[in-house]
């Protein structure tokens, strides 16, 4: 049977924790690597239950065959942030616990949390016992941990084939991002709606709904987005000629794309997107349903090991910004937390930065 958390958020020791590591994985594969990381967590006094490799679709019931059979009260995930999503569906319904080896090509979902990348420091992380709630997005009835999206970032996850990733790591995101900009021929049309709000009519290369902070290789969805502000932020890129996207390049690598006129956002509750034919939505770098799609929140859903404090990346989230009239100096706040969202779609349509 599973031992309760305490009070601090922490565990009882012994712990039992069921570890699963994707072999197929970019680092999964190096034993040695693996190996050293989880010799950290037997040292502190984790009993380890290991669990053969299996297909993506099958994780889910791993995890909830081990947490009849074994008696687990943790779950160990080596792997990418795919390796991870698949898991999300059995950690909501058993509620337990999620530590992190970050043994994927991007690990965003590791970097928004404020994990090593080094598989022993992350081993460490969950040996230490502090746990955060976060949040979790669900599209569709689709559970993602960092970013849903429609348009160029589908493109990008056919380009990135685990082929190319092993064999250029993280620069596989570059080599996929500009074949992706290769095939942006035209926007396509798209109505959002968020819960509360009027309905907005965009002509865009993409639409993304970001729960965490950090997606597609280290880009940020919004630089000041935590993956604990019951916010779900929206942008969408409605740029006119594709060479507007090579300059927007580094903004979109800090999450600062909300200052570009050709740029529309918001952050809050549930979200309604619907296109006039199917579109494929691309949730932590899996294609999982299609247009109409109807975005949500799961608020402080999954507890995970995670450090207790993640260096911010720009300010404060309170110093966000969410409203039509927006200022570049984010001098008007976002509202994370907002009762059932804002409602509002705002667009940056007063001056861009080139």
């Amino acid at each position: 049977m599973r031992t309760a958390s305490k009070s601090d958020g922490s565990l009882p020791r012994p712990r039992r924790a069921l570890v699963i590591v994707n072999p197929n994985s970019r680092r999964g594969g190096v034993a040695a690597d693996v190996e050293r990381a989880l010799a950290v967590l037997e040292h502190d006094g984790v009993h380890l239950v290991r669990a053969a490799s299996t297909e993506r679709g099958s994780l889910a019931d791993l995890i909830r065959h081990h947490e009849t059979v074994s008696g687990i009260d943790l779950v160990i995930v080596g792997g990418g942030d795919g390796t991870i999503n698949a898991t999300a569906p059995a950690l909501l319904e058993t509620s337990l616990p999620l530590g992190i080896l970050p043994l994927g090509t991007a690990n965003d979902l590791a970097r928004t949390l404020g994990i090593p990348a080094d598989p022993c420091a992350a081993a460490e992380v969950i040996a230490a016992g502090h746990m955060r709630r976060i949040d979790i997005g669900v599209v569709n009835g689709h559970p993602f941990f960092n970013v849903a999206s429609i348009g160029l970032s589908v493109t990008l996850a056919r380009e990135l084939t685990a082929e190319r990733k092993r064999r250029w790591g993280r620069l596989a995101y570059a080599v996929a991002a500009i074949r992706a900009l290769a095939q942006a021929r035209r926007p396509f049309s798209a109505d959002i709606t968020r819960e509360g709000g009027e309905t907005v009519h965009v002509k865009t290369l993409q639409i993304a709904v970001g729960n965490g902070r950090y997606y597609g290789g280290g880009m940020a969805v919004w630089e000041d987005a935590r993956i604990d502000d019951h916010c779900l932020d929206l942008y969408s890129l409605e740029v006119r000629s594709w060479w507007r996207l090579v300059l927007m390049a580094l903004a979109l690598r800090k999450g600062s794309q909300r200052h570009w006129r050709d740029v529309r956002g918001s952050c809050g509750g549930a979200i309604d997107i619907r296109t006039r034919r199917p579109r494929h939505v691309n949730a932590d770098g899996e294609i999982v349903t299609t247009t109409p799609a109807k975005f949500s929140q799961l608020q402080g859903a999954i507890q995970v090991f995670a450090p207790p404090h993640v260096p911010k990346a720009s300010g404060d989230p309170s110093s966000d910004v969410s409203s039509p009239s927006a200022s570049r100096d984010g001098s008007h706040p976002r509202q994370p937390g907002a009762e059932s969202g804002t409602g509002a779609l705002w667009s940056n349509d007063r001056g861009d930065p080139t």
